[in-house]
């Protein structure tokens, strides 16, 4: 998983500030919770993955009207500016400016040049019916996907060879942070899922996804790469 320290050093997660949200209660609504729109691609078809220099990643999802650009401090939602060549996006001092040559990336603190790795289709519902929020993970093969239409995930362990459907409850949901926790609906059966709005990469193909997902389970701990699933 490439590494994005410098995202620190160039000051943009002071551009999606907020104040840190107590749990939310925990919900018994029949119908599946709205997660955050930054968990999804928009109205993007694909994916793209960024080795910035130094050794750094990026992942962006281009639209006719946004970019949207995951760090590892988080999601921003860029317009498109008036440029004489390339394509140049901005949110107030953040700028995204995709060349011929690459990408440019630049905030008051610094700039990162970027050349394009990889690219991966987004997820649609044709691929995965009923699902609005799918995670997968590796060493040993893992994947979470929730319904669509109720607070139900499918959880798929040590490469498929055990499965459960189960109902979940919502025990934290910060929109603007991109943060959602859900943990099970029955005491039998206890997991928590942790979903985060960061650039990551599959470990073993380097694919990019807009999400960092953590599922705990059964005194282990599963890590890997999500993406929503928009109708």
């Amino acid at each position: 998983m490439f590494r994005l320290h410098v995202f620190a050093a160039l000051g943009l997660s002071l551009l999606l500030t907020g104040c840190a949200t107590a749990p939310a209660p925990i919900t018994t609504d029949a119908h599946a919770p709205l997660l955050p729109s930054t968990l999804f691609p928009g109205d993007a078809e694909a994916f793209t993955a960024w080795r910035c220099s130094p050794d750094q990643g990026v992942v962006t999802a281009a639209a006719e009207d946004e970019l949207r650009v995951w760090s590892t401090h988080g999601a921003w939602r860029l317009t498109p500016a008036v440029v004489a060549g390339g394509e140049r996006y901005e949110q107030g001092e953040l700028s995204f400016w995709r060349t011929a040559d690459g990408a440019v990336v630049e905030s008051p603190h610094g700039r990162l040049m970027c050349q394009a790795s990889m690219r991966r289709l987004a997820l649609t519902r044709e691929q995965r019916p009923g699902v609005m929020f799918h995670a997968r993970g590796n060493e040993p093969g893992w994947m979470a996907s929730l319904a669509h239409d109720r607070p139900e995930v499918l959880l798929s362990l040590d490469y498929g060879s055990r499965e459960q459907r189960l109902p979940y409850r919502v025990i934290q949901m910060d929109n603007e942070a991109g943060r959602v926790v859900l943990a099970s609906g029955r005491g039998d059966t206890p997991f928590e899922l942790r979903i985060e709005a960061r650039a990551c990469f599959d470990d073993m193909s380097g694919e990019p996804f807009p999400s960092r997902v953590t599922l705990s389970v059964g005194g282990e701990q599963y890590r890997g790469c999500g993406q929503g699933i928009a109708p």
